[in-house]
């Protein structure tokens, strides 16, 4: 494809190198307790944007080099004093008097018919804005921007007010105010322009910058509204806006899972969270730093926003609980963790939330009854708490094949295996229950209907499977275990983590999923393949979809299985 003049970057196979600011802002806009309901546009962004994003650094390198070729033309910079404050009012009136409205003019220019489809229509393409798409620009765009910026320092140097303190405070700045307006989180008070009128045009807002992005020919300022009032290009939507606040509809409460897998968070790399997890050995040496920040915190425990996606114009966000795998199974530790889910709940329910999805392991039986605790400790919760595994159940069920006679479930007694085997010898299938309670066993027997009970079968070793052709796993399996397994048998998993494949002459299911990827405007991370929910995530989907008003908590209800599918299925969810 031929390129515009400039409008490529010459590094662009170079790699990426983050920059702090940015990274930090991006950090910010994900913490929950932080950024509350203050997201402007309700919708995530998705994988095409992130994918575009990708090298949104490149203008790093540009001014580094920059900056390289200033110092080796004017050594004397490097003798410059640590601090002038006349030098500081000087940048300031340079800034305000000449880059403000040398920019606004630019992008001015920017906005006419060649300029924009050959260069702005890049960073246009974004329109929900993140920190990154600050830096998403074409190498002209930046260029431009280095002159922009290099008007106050240099300026001030020439008046003979320059300092170090300046120039690195002025770009420091500089890229703060830019990653704001690009941050989608309203931070700065309405009621400041209130207490303060003259400070609006003296000071855009993320709202304020948003617009421009979504309606595009207005608020062409850099950093001051004053110009987009003096030209006549504001957008009178600007204030009202500003007042508005927004929250999610869905939240899906997951958390993390070990000290390495921390980074592939969003709330460190955005560009890792998009691809799917694998251990990178360059992480490797932040593994001190993520165990830090596992202690720390289980100190400081707030939720924070991990991923978001808009459905059917209804935001919907996954929470991440600062609590990692191996903790839910300290004793002394779930009191806490406890504690931490109530309060998500809590807090959902007060944004307005209306469905709550647990993921996880913060459903387990063990910890909260799966959700069962919650709904009773606060009966008048609005925010309807589900666990998601009626869908799941559903999933690993309609795996099996239609004209299978005999399945064999490790794992029988913990609630998807109790589902799966109420469901399938309600279709006369025999289930070989792998367990070593018999009390359990009967438990779950009695419940089934009584000319169906002679299909649940207790079977207390692995031997009892080997002619059985269908394993569904709920419990780890080791080599020996599965070399029980007749050749050509598959494995079913609900098990977390799945069992490792040992057999080659067996097939290994993954774990329960359903498709979702034709239905989404935007999707921001994914721990599968992009497009794919698990099964209790999209469980979750489907109760806010269906507008169903109860809390599907505690045990399967078997007779909702089918219901559960068909809804799923007629809400265009298909299976992976």
């Amino acid at each position: 494809m031929d390129h515009a003049p400039l409008s490529a970057w010459p590094w662009e196979n170079l790699g990426s190198y983050k920059g702090l600011v940015h990274q930090l802002w991006y950090s910010y806009c994900n913490m929950l307790f932080i950024t509350r309901n203050r997201w402007i546009l309700r919708q995530g962004i998705n994988f095409k944007q992130i994918d575009r994003e990708w090298h949104w650094d490149n203008f790093i390198i540009l001014q580094a080099f920059m900056a390289g070729m200033a110092l080796l033309s004017f050594p004397f910079l490097t003798n410059l004093p640590l601090w002038n404050t006349k030098g500081i009012i000087c940048c300031m009136v340079l800034h305000m008097g000449i880059s403000e409205p040398l920019y606004y003019w630019f992008h001015r220019l920017l906005h006419t018919q060649y300029f924009f489809s050959h260069y702005h229509s890049l960073h246009h393409a974004s329109i929900v804005t993140q920190p990154f798409t600050a830096g998403l620009a074409t190498f002209l765009e930046h260029l431009m921007m280095g002159v922009i910026i290099g008007i106050p320092t240099v300026g001030t140097w020439l008046f003979g007010y320059g300092s170090i303190s300046l120039i690195y405070g002025y770009i420091l700045v500089f890229d703060f105010l830019r990653c704001m307006g690009h941050s989608n989180v309203e931070i700065i008070p309405h009621a400041l322009f209130q207490i303060f009128p003259f400070l609006k045009y003296f000071l855009y807002t993320p709202t304020y910058h948003c617009l421009h992005h979504t309606e595009m020919n207005t608020n062409f300022c850099l950093f001051m509204p004053l110009y987009d009032s003096i030209w006549k290009t504001i957008n009178n939507k600007s204030w009202d806006l500003h007042k508005r606040t927004s929250s999610a509809d869905f939240v899906f409460l997951a958390h993390l899972v070990d000290v390495m897998a921390t980074s592939h968070s969003p709330f460190f790399f955005r560009s890792l969270s998009s691809l799917k997890y694998s251990f990178k050995l360059f992480l490797l040496p932040m593994w001190p730093f993520l165990f830090v920040l596992m202690n720390f915190s289980w100190v400081v425990y707030k939720t924070f926003v991990a991923a978001s996606y808009n459905l059917r114009g209804r935001l919907h966000q996954t929470w991440m609980a600062p609590r990692y795998g191996f903790q839910y199974f300290l004793p002394f530790a779930r009191e806490g963790i406890n504690k931490v889910i109530e309060e998500a709940i809590l807090e959902a329910d007060r944004m307005g939330v209306k469905v709550i999805s647990l993921a996880a392991l913060n459903k387990n039986e063990s910890l909260n009854g799966g959700g069962t605790l919650y709904v009773n400790k606060h009966p008048n919760l609005r925010v309807r708490v589900v666990h998601g595994n009626t869908l799941t159940a559903a999933v690993i069920l309609k795996e099996i094949p239609q004209n299978a006679t005999q399945v064999f479930l490790t794992g029988a007694t913990s609630k998807l295996g109790r589902a799966i085997s109420l469901y399938l010898c309600r279709k006369k299938i025999c289930v070989l229950m792998l367990t070593q309670s018999s009390e359990r066993f009967e438990s779950i027997q009695r419940e089934a209907p009584i000319d169906c009970q002679k299909f649940l079968v207790q079977v207390t070793k692995y031997q009892a499977a080997q002619h059985c052709k269908t394993w569904i796993i709920g419990k780890w399996c080791t080599p020996s275990e599965q070399s029980w397994a007749p050749p050509g048998t598959h494995f079913h998993q609900f098990v977390v983590p799945p069992i490792l494949g040992f057999r080659r002459d067996c097939t290994y299911g993954k774990l329960a999923a359903m498709r979702l990827q034709k239905m989404l405007k935007a999707w921001d991370i994914y721990t599968m393949e992009r497009g794919v929910l698990h099964a209790c995530h999209a469980g979750g989907v489907v109760h806010l979809l269906q507008g169903w008003t109860h809390h599907e908590v505690g045990a399967i209800d078997v007779d909702q299985i089918d219901v559960a599918w068909t809804a799923a299925l007629s809400h265009g969810f298909k299976p992976v």
